[in-house]
């Protein structure tokens, strides 16, 4: 059975750190790109940042550039999205998406940015 489960969401305050987890199984993590997501209240789903199979591509969205690490740990099946400087616009629930030739996604975390 295929899960993601993505966990470290919580309220912080605005300038301060997170780091998101999402762990993987029942498929072959170290086969698949992996990206983060999120959803703002009242706004469409966005690419926060991906990583491919083997870490060697990353990419972000404008927004989070320099602000954002995503990383994996294929011995792990696990992919981190470390967040710094966080502002009140990063406040939304977050989401693991696996992706190959299908993808699977997580349940999400949310995460609040208080000022």
């Amino acid at each position: 059975q295929v899960q993601l489960v993505e966990s470290g969401g919580g309220l912080v305050q605005s300038g301060e750190s997170l780091t998101l987890s999402c762990a993987a199984s029942g498929f072959t993590f170290s086969r698949f790109a992996m990206s983060w997501y999120r959803q703002a209240p009242g706004k469409e789903r966005e690419l926060v940042a991906t990583i491919s199979s083997s870490s060697q591509t990353t990419n972000y969205a404008d927004s989070v550039k320099g602000r954002f690490t995503i990383s994996r740990d294929n011995a792990k099946s696990t992919v981190y999205l470390q967040m710094n400087s966080l502002k009140l616009d990063d406040t939304a629930i977050y989401y693991c998406k696996a992706h190959l030739f299908v993808a699977y996604w997580g349940k999400g975390t949310l995460v609040t940015v208080a000022s």
